[in-house]
């Protein structure tokens, strides 16, 4: 299924969250795309009740210059028990720019919200 683009919107608390505690992590261009968090913005939902989303930084704004489209972190999500549910992806334009924040999980439902970042982890919700 396409993403399907929506009115622009601000990040909400939650994306905001889950992406510094991403971005937090030390790698080539985390800094600067730390510094395009003020100026991002919500385009698009992957489908109806996905909390992943694509994302435009609006200009101006800096390039990161990642060697890759994926964000270098892992950021793997458990449950209350423990158990691995998933992973939280960020995608960036050719390494430039914010463009996509992405549950991948693993379960049978798919997560209706993102992971709370608790004690320096992202756990899924209850």
């Amino acid at each position: 299924m396409a993403p399907r683009s929506i009115d622009p919107r601000p990040l909400n608390a939650e994306e905001r969250a889950v992406l510094e505690h991403i971005l937090s992590a030390e790698f080539v261009g985390a800094s600067r795309l730390r510094g395009q968090l003020d100026r991002t913005e919500v385009i698009a939902v992957w489908g109806p009740d996905s909390v992943s989303v694509d994302l435009r930084v609006r200009e101006p704004y800096e390039h990161a210059a990642l060697p890759e489209a994926l964000v270098p972190v892992e950021a793997h999500v458990h449950d209350p028990s423990g158990a691995y549910v998933g992973e939280i992806l960020v995608w960036t334009d050719r390494g430039a720019t914010l463009a996509a924040l992405e549950f991948a999980w693993v379960t049978d439902e798919m997560p209706t919200e993102l992971p709370a970042v608790v004690d320096s982890r992202l756990g899924r919700p209850v």
